[in-house]
């Protein structure tokens, strides 16, 4: 093919696909083992200091939030983020000093509640590198060719934008038309978490609405820690195999937390809980509060067990568990 336009990003993430199959041969057995671990040990097994991480979920919805406290309380370091939504994950990760780069497709704002002056701040004052653009189907496809086992995917998305110019990106000739197409590169992450309704000890995932990204990042990622509202008996997996989004041999690592998306919102089961997204939009206006924040939900707990009941405990998520399912209203001053 002939090369056309190269954007001016860099390119993160990407292995030659056979290298990576190697890899996955060497490190990653297909035995159906019991997975099961503390969420303190997955992170401080599975991700170190200057890896690629990538989160699933979507903005607000099913994201491992219970794994990014974890994070933060162990203080990793020098990570780079990637993905397609980051909002509240982005914000904590970024003022907390975890993340240091990031390219993702939407983040430094919480949708309708507003913007994220925390991490607008780091970005701002050089504190986090921005390291190029790219579009929601462009980083979607990047772990999509990934998953495939390719180094590309054809698209045409972002042709003729600057999102191009500043991503990594390239634009070749199509062999069949002569028109230009864009050449979307694999990534594989080095970590992700996904947050998922339920699974079994091996790592066999359902989750209950849209899937998002989650079933090609489980795919492209190298090590993938599953947070799980519960885990479950093989069999229940078993009664109901074409709801398994992600199988087993993918999973590195299976961790039981229940409400493991709070302050974020679990479709079917939990809101996401705008009290608190507000006390954190309101106090990580200044890096005192920022710290304050930590201070009071991250270091001041043991664990993500102490910060749900820091934050109001099983009569606040049964709160939450009503307005999901529409028995109650939420207060939220956008929803007034």
């Amino acid at each position: 093919m002939e090369l056309v336009l190269k954007g001016e990003g860099p390119l993160l993430g990407w292995h030659d696909p056979d290298e990576q199959r190697k890899w996955i041969r060497d490190n990653k057995p297909r035995r159906m083992t019991d997975k099961r671990m503390e969420l303190r040990q997955a992170v401080s097994k599975f991700v170190r200091d200057g890896d690629l991480l990538a989160m699933g979920g979507f903005g607000h919805v099913r994201v491992s939030m219970a794994a990014i406290y974890e994070m933060i309380r162990q203080k990793k370091r020098d990570i780079t983020l990637s993905g397609k939504t980051a909002t509240h994950d982005c914000d904590l990760l970024l003022s907390s000093g975890v993340v240091s780069r990031i390219e993702v497709a939407y983040s430094f704002g919480h949708e309708l509640r507003g913007l994220s002056p925390a991490s607008r701040r780091m970005v701002e004052q050089g504190r986090v590198q921005v390291l190029g653009e790219v579009s929601n189907a462009g980083i979607q496809w990047r772990f999509k060719a990934a998953a495939m086992g390719l180094p590309f995917l054809p698209a045409r998305v972002m042709l003729g934008s600057e999102t191009f110019t500043k991503s990594s990106s390239l634009v070749a000739k199509d062999p069949f038309s002569g028109k230009n197409v864009l050449l979307v590169p694999a990534c594989y992450p080095d970590v992700s978490f996904v947050h998922v309704h339920r699974c079994d000890r091996f790592g066999n995932a359902q989750v209950d609405g849209v899937s998002i990204m989650d079933w090609d990042l489980a795919r492209a990622a190298r090590r993938l820690v599953l947070t799980t509202e519960e885990i479950v008996d093989d069999e229940v997996i078993r009664n109901e195999p074409s709801k398994t989004m992600i199988p087993f041999y993918c999973v590195d690592a299976v961790v039981e937390v229940p409400y493991g998306s709070h302050p974020a919102n679990m479709p079917f089961l939990y809101y996401s809980d705008e009290d608190h997204i507000g006390e954190w939009l309101k106090v990580s206006r200044t890096d005192a509060g920022t710290e304050q924040y930590f201070q009071k939900y991250v270091h001041g707990v043991k664990d993500f067990g102490g910060y749900l009941e820091l934050v109001g405990g099983q009569k606040r998520m049964d709160r939450l568990k009503e307005i999901e399912l529409l028995k109650a209203r939420t207060t939220a001053p956008w929803a007034e």
